[in-house]
Order: structure tokens, then C-alpha cells, then sequence
């Protein structure tokens, strides 16, 4: 049907369970899209890295992606706020899909990086949108009835991606083509039948606001992000007090002072607007979740390398060896989400959360190259608790604590705060790891050669491969699949190198999720709604037309806070600035 749902005819903005289930449909294929890309790309991305002689440059991939996601989240939530969820939504369905399409034609790792910027404008608006679109129809406090949906999807991608990821990486070619092009070339027909389905089911009743477009304050963002982030991975290379590397700086600091300027001259219209920070579920809230970013990107990317390159697995057993973390943001958002709907409480789950973090970053930091698999894995099930007891929480947090109309520009600002603190993460820790790699690589070898018993025997049976292996080791940050070539004693070292590098990488995150408990700790408790976005914005209407005299748009604030409290604390947030 082309005519909104019955829902949208009724003056509450009340939606029915199966009117719910019918829109959570095309919300689920929506984020399975971005889900299954992102644990596909996890197993695979070392294979690619290899595939394309550019081990050591696909943190360019990954960032590429980051910045584009991160720098159209805040977009997709203002521009939705004023058009309307649905055209925006399939419109970052359609743009991922052609993103895809164009990674799969990559002839060399700049031009993925390229490619992977495309499909992350995409990605940008899949999963915040979708947040949005969440708590426009379900009152936060029945929010968690429907949780199960979106973990069934998270829980499917999660365990699919990592079996097809290490199919497609480990198969030589299917269909005449190399089998990892097929992880970004099975998005299309997915994507496909997800705008067909959200194209279907997706009807929301929205009225239409005329604004600005804060296109001065999303220009000066890309203008200040892009060179920090790119000093950030670059600087390594070129030296961080080189010309490139100040030039970086200083227009990157330009352009977040342009930013702040655009933002306080469009006010309420600004991307984001900077009244939002005055509130403190606000603030704590983007703030905790840029240093969940930093610690859970920069942290965890380094996971499936070490499985691969330590343990020796390949991408699918890796994909497969990652699934205890899974279980645990599964288990942690389930419990999470089923105590808030009882008790009505939330403050407790993001500290809680922090905590788990906390403790599995630094458990992290003692893995070594022979610490058995099991350990690793009771740790990966403890962080994965410690983010699904986060995340959406803090959606919830801030989704109360802002007037209906706001909705998408707050959850597009703590989905970005995440994303932002991700990028940097991902960008600063690659940086590190491949910085201290080298010469504890180098160091490892130097200790074997002295103190271990295997590598000199191996060494005196197979000096042929003692002689390659010098040669490789050369090469080896660009293909790491050359130690392969060579018996376990001579490529020890190698691991025990990585390993070192790696948990520098933890310690780093540890102290920074240190910081972050500390932040969520300031997180208030307000109690929340019991009515939806939407029925918010269909009482404010219905006493814009029985108050005679008083116009529709000015009577948000006020109304947005109705019986809710939340709703109060945003609207006294706005004038009192």
C-alpha cells in the first residue's frame, strides 16, 4: 500500500503491535545490511589486505569508510527530522549497494579505500535511522519488548558473516572472479530486496517542517575531520612534526572552529545543535560514547588479526572463534534491556557496562602468543557484556531526555559520537600497532636466536628457510601470508612480536575506558516515558489546534514535555540557554 498505516490516521500517533512488527521488518533488513558488512569484513580483511599487497594500508580501508559513516550520521538524523524517515532510509540502502558494487571491481587498496568512502555514506544512515525510526513508534519504556528483534539480526549477521566472509576469502575464484569480491558483491542482491521490502512496509505519518540545511556546518565538519584523521593514520610515515602533518593540523583545527561558528549562528537548525549539549543526559551520553568508540573500534579490530596471524586460523574459523563475543553483546543488550522495562531504570547498565570493559581491555593486555584460545575467549565474552549493557541503553538515555521533534538529531548525535571516537580509534591504534611492530618483531627474533632451544634447532635444520625468511620478513608487513611458507618454530617470533605490538594497542584502550567510567558515572537517571515519539507529536497537534492563537511549530517544546518528564528536561534545556 502506497497510503500510510492505519496508525498514521489516528490523532494519538498510537502504532499497534503488528503495525510495529510490520515496520521492524523493514528495519531489520535494513540493519542486517550493515551488520553482515561489517562482521563479513572482519574475517576477510586480511585476506584482502594480502590479496592487494597492502597489509599495512588497509587501515586506510577502514577509515575511509569510518569518516564517511561518521560524517553523514548527523545528516541523515537532521535532514530526516524535517523530510521524513523513509526517503532517507532508502536512499542509504541504495547508496550502500552501489559503494559495494564498485568495492568489488578494487584493483589495489587505495581504490578500496576510495570505493569503501561510497558504501560508508550508506552505512551512515542504516543504523541510526533505524534507531530513529525505533523511537519515533515504540515508548522507551516497551522499547526492550522489541530488542530481541534487532539482537535476532545482529545474532544472525554475526554468526553468517564470519562462515561467509571465510568462504568467500578462502575460495581462489567463484564464478570466474576472485572469491573475496564476492563479500562486497553479495550486498547487492540483499540490499536490493531490503529497499523492496522497506520501500513496502515502511509508512510513517510525518509532518513536514520547513528549515535550513546547516550545509556550512556539515561542509566545515568534513573540512576538520578529514585531515586530523588522516594525520592520524599517516603520520607514522611522514613524520608527526612534518609539513604535511602541520598542514593537517592546522586545517583541521580551522575547520572545528568553523564548525562550532556555523552551529552557533543556525541555532536550533544547526547539524548539531549546541543547545542539545546543555542538557546532561546529552552530554554524558555523546561523551561516553566517544570513548566507547575509541576503546571497542581500536580495541577490537585487533582481535581477528591476532586469531589469524597468532593462532594460526583461518578467516572462517576466525569469524567463527569471534562468535563468544557475540553471545556476549547478545546476552548483555537481552538482560540490559529486559530489567529496564521492569524496573524502569537505566543509569545502572551503561556503569556496569563500563566496568566489564574496563576489566576485559586490561585482560586483554596479558594475551600472549601461547596463551590458550579458551582464555581469550572468556575474555571476548566479558567485553562483549560489558558493550551490550552500552549501547543501547545510552540510545534510550538520550532518546528520553529530548523533545519528539528532536529524536533523530540526538540519536544521529550519539551514533556519531560513537562513530567519530571509533574512526580515531581505528586510525590511532592501527598507527601504533604497525609503529612498534617492526622493532618488536625484530626484538623477538633477537631473544629466539639467544634463549629458544626450537627456534635454534629449527634454525640449524632449515637454514634454506632461515635465508628466505630474512627476505620475507621484508615484505611480510604488506603480505603477512608469506610465514605460512615456514616451520612453527621459525615463525614463533613473528607471533610473539605481534603479540607485543597488540598489547600496546589494549593498554592504550584500557586507560581510555578508565576514562570513560568515570564519564558515564554522570549520567542522570530520568525516568522514562511511557508514550512513543509519536504519540508525543500527535498530542503537541491536537493542542496546537485547540489553542487558538498559538502556532503549531512554537508549541513543540512546551508540549513535547507533556506528563513526561524527560520531555520537561529537554524543553527547559532549549530556552535556558
Amino acid at each position: 500500500m502506497s497510503h500510510p498505516s492505519p496508525a498514521a490516521e489516528k490523532s494519538t500517533g498510537e502504532f499497534t503491535h503488528r503495525q510495529i512488527l510490520t515496520i521492524l521488518v523493514g528495519l531489520m533488513m535494513g540493519m542486517f545490511l550493515a551488520a553482515l558488512d561489517q562482521t563479513i569484513m572482519a574475517t576477510a580483511t586480511r585476506t584482502i589486505a594480502d590479496d592487494l599487497k597492502g597489509f599495512d594500508l588497509q587501515a586506510w580501508a577502514t577509515t575511509a569508510f569510518l569518516i564517511t559513516s561518521t560524517i553523514s550520521t548527523p545528516l541523515y538524523g537532521k535532514l530526516s527530522d524535517i523530510y521524513g524517515r523513509r526517503p532517507f532510509f532508502l536512499f542509504a540502502i541504495g547508496i550502500f549497494i552501489v559503494g559495494s558494487f564498485l568495492c568489488g571491481l578494487s584493483t589495489d587498496m587505495y581504490q578500496l579505500a576510495a570505493f569503501r568512502a561510497i558504501q560508508g555514506i550508506g552505512a551512515g544512515g542504516l543504523m541510526s535511522l533505524a534507531l530513529a525510526i525505533i523511537g519515533d513508534i515504540v515508548p522507551p519504556r516497551e522499547r526492550a519488548k522489541y530488542q530481541g528483534f534487532f539482537l535476532a539480526v545482529f545474532g544472525t549477521a554475526s554468526v553468517l558473516g564470519p562462515i561467509l566472509g571465510g568462504f568467500f576469502a578462502g575460495a581462489d575464484q567463484i564464478l570466474w572472479v576472485d572469491g573475496w569480491r564476492w563479500v562486497f558483491y553479495l550486498n547487492v542482491p540483499i540490499g536490493l530486496a531490503a529497499m523492496a521490502v522497506v520501500a513496502k512496509v515502511l509508512h510513517l505519518p510525518h509532518t513536514r517542517v520547513n528549515h535550513r540545511i546547516d550545509w556550512p556546518g556539515a561542509v566545515a565538519l568534513i573540512v576538520g575531520l578529514v585531515p586530523l584523521l588522516t594525520v592520524a593514520e599517516q603520520g607514522r610515515s611522514w613524520g608527526w612534526d612534518s609539513g604535511r602533518s602541520i598542514a593537517c593540523y592546522v586545517i583541521g583545527a580551522l575547520g572545528l572552529v568553523g564548525f562550532v561558528l556555523a552551529e552557533r549562528a543556525y541555532k536550533d537548525e544547526a547539524l548539531l545543535p549546541l543547545r542539545l549539549f546543555g542538557n546532561r543526559t546529552i552530554a554524558v551520553g555523546t561523551g561516553a560514547s566517544t570513548i566507547l568508540g575509541v576503546a571497542m573500534f581500536g580495541g577490537l579490530m585487533t582481535v581477528p588479526l591476532y586469531l589469524q596471524i597468532v593462532k594460526g586460523s583461518s578467516a572462517t574459523m576466525a569469524g567463527l572463534q569471534m562468535i563468544p563475543f557475540v553471545f556476549g553483546i547478545m546476552s548483555g543488550s537481552i538482560i540490559s534491556g529486559q530489567l529496564i522495562a521492569k524496573t524502569g531504570r537505566y543509569r545502572i547498565f551503561p556503569i556496569v557496562g563500563s566496568i566489564f570493559m574496563v576489566i576485559a581491555l586490561f585482560l586483554f593486555s596479558l594475551v600472549g602468543a601461547d596463551t590458550p584460545l579458551w582464555r581469550t575467549m572468556l575474555v571476548m565474552v566479558l567485553m562483549g557484556l560489558g558493550l551490550g549493557g552500552n549501547m543501547q541503553p545510552m540510545i534510550t538515555a538520550v532518546q528520553n531526555a529530548v523533545s519528539p521533534r528532536e529524536i533523530g538529531v540526538a540519536t544521529g548525535a550519539v551514533t556519531f559520537f560513537r562513530s567519530m571516537g571509533g574512526t580515531l580509534g581505528t586510525a590511532v591504534f592501527l598507527s601504533v600497532l604497525f609503529n612498534v611492530l617492526p622493532g618488536n618483531i625484530n626484538d623477538a627474533y633477537a631473544d629466539a636466536g639467544k634463549n629458544d632451544a626450537a627456534f635454534q634447532a629449527a634454525a640449524q635444520q632449515h637454514p634454506d628457510q632461515v635465508q628466505q625468511l630474512q627476505t620475507a620478513m621484508k615484505s611480510a608487513l604488506s603480505d603477512t601470508s608469506v610465514i605460512n611458507k615456514f616451520v612453527d618454530p621459525l615463525t614463533h617470533p613473528f607471533k610473539v612480536g605481534f603479540s607485543d605490538s597488540v598489547h600496546v594497542v589494549y593498554l592504550m584502550a584500557f586507560f581510555i575506558m578508565l576514562v570513560g567510567l568515570v564519564v558515564v558515572l554522570f549520567l542522570p537517571e530520568i525516568p522514562l516515558s511511557m508514550r512513543s515519539a509519536q504519540q508525543q507529536r500527535a498530542e503537541d497537534a491536537q493542542q496546537a489546534e485547540q489553542s487558538a492563537g498559538v502556532p503549531g511549530p512554537g508549541s513543540g517544546p512546551v508540549a513535547g514535555g507533556g506528563d513526561n518528564p524527560a520531555g520537561v528536561t529537554a524543553g527547559s534545556d532549549g530556552p535556558g540557554r
